[in-house]
């Protein structure tokens, strides 16, 4: 699906806005990490940002819907052996292979009509017993011109995305809100502000100041609330 990494990021392939966000994707790292085990299929990898912090895995597959993302990646990580790059799209019954303990998907749901679809199409990648590690934006309230521009479908609560996993057969663990503060900056800037789009002076300040607050505070505390709806889910034996 040539360009929808594009549209469904607001972004080119040669745009380095992950540079603006180190501090986000180390926050996004301590979260994750722990429910991945060592082989991972990430979905929707993009540039492979996120995938470049996980350097302890022995088998990686990243894929992306757009060919041009994919063959970018390919050669991010021409050097890492445990590193596969593959195009894999969703709206469309994936092929079999090599299973995984966990695939991985960022903000990817959120842009699927039928959800429930594509979660099982995820976890026929999955060893039994393996794992559906979800990131989404949190909470239809944040919803605005930004998500209509990237092909958001909606943004996610708990009990929609554990509604999600059910339908698809799946076992939820975990599902809580993450980023508290992330959410209510969100909602100031894109909600009430009208801005349509992540401006990168904002982006940076928000990394310096606001992701230390809240992985301080988030530590401590789940919140009720935030930009962000981690789900973790077990596929069936």
């Amino acid at each position: 699906m040539s360009d929808s990494f594009a549209r469904a990021t607001g972004r080119g392939l040669e745009d380095d806005a992950g540079a603006n966000q180190r501090r986000y994707k180390a926050y996004q790292l301590e979260l994750l990490r722990p429910h991945l085990g060592s082989s991972v299929l990430e979905v929707g990898a993009g540039l492979g940002e996120f995938a470049s912090q996980l350097s302890d895995l022995q088998r990686h597959v990243v894929t992306d819907a757009d060919p041009a993302a994919v063959a970018s990646m390919a050669a991010r990580f021409a050097t890492s052996p445990e590193v596969e790059a593959r195009v894999l799209d969703l709206s469309r019954p994936v092929e079999g292979g090599e299973l995984v303990e966990a695939v991985l998907a960022i903000n990817v749901l959120e842009h699927i009509e039928d959800d429930g679809e594509a979660l099982r199409r995820m976890a026929s990648l999955v060893q039994p017993g393996g794992r559906v590690v979800i990131w989404v934006p949190g909470y239809m309230q944040l919803y605005g011109e930004f998500d209509r521009a990237v092909g958001h479908v909606r943004r996610y609560t708990p009990t929609t995305l554990r509604a999600a996993f059910e339908r698809a057969g799946l076992r939820p663990v975990e599902i809580r809100p993450v980023n508290l503060l992330g959410g209510l900056a969100w909602w100031l800037m894109v909600r009430r502000g009208g801005v349509g789009g992540q401006r990168p002076r904002l982006v940076r300040t928000y990394d310096r100041f606001v992701v230390p607050a809240t992985r301080f505070l988030e530590r401590r505390v789940t919140p009720p609330f935030g930009q962000s709806v981690l789900g973790i889910a077990t596929v069936p034996d």
